[in-house]
């Protein structure tokens, strides 16, 4: 994956990068970022949840589709 690039290079844009931004942006977004994968997280864990309970609700009933009782049609009153 990062078969060109070397240490020596990777502490280089490391210290370009904290120069640029400072430490407490850095700071920030790793906080961010933590954040947002905790929601994410979250969010999915709250999805499987419902799939489960959709799937738990739908095998419990399995009759209301059934078209078997439906009344038969009243004959035709022909004047």
């Amino acid at each position: 994956m990062l078969s060109g690039i070397s240490w020596p290079q990777l502490l280089i844009v490391l210290v370009i990068v904290l120069a640029i931004f400072g430490t407490k942006k850095i700071r920030n977004l790793g906080s961010d970022l933590g954040s947002v994968v905790k929601g994410f997280r979250s969010s999915m864990s709250e999805a499987e949840a419902a799939k489960e309970q959709l799937d738990n609700d739908s095998s419990a009933s399995t009759d209301d589709a059934n078209f078997d009782n439906t009344p038969a049609e009243e004959p035709r009153k022909d004047a």
